[in-house]
């Protein structure tokens, strides 16, 4: 999973020109918003090979890398 933290953190400096830690605030704290999150979505989905469930796209799910990730396992 640190493989995919360093990915999802190098697709959020791509898009907001910022580093994150895995526990900040991403849409809370206006750092991204819900079109930059589906960008983000998307390219986890292609990095992982498999599409995550409308029912778990929510904000408080990817509201940090932490709580991605966690999703992401529980798929």
């Amino acid at each position: 999973m640190d493989e995919l933290v360093s990915f999802i953190q190098a697709e959020i400096a791509a898009i907001a020109f910022i580093k994150v830690s895995p526990s900040e605030s991403l849409l809370k704290s206006k750092l991204l918003d819900s079109i930059a999150i589906v960008d983000l979505l998307v390219s986890i989905e292609e990095k992982i090979g498999k599409k995550i469930p409308q029912h778990l796209i929510t904000e408080d799910n990817f509201d940090s890398i932490d709580k991605m990730i966690e999703i992401v396992g529980s798929i």
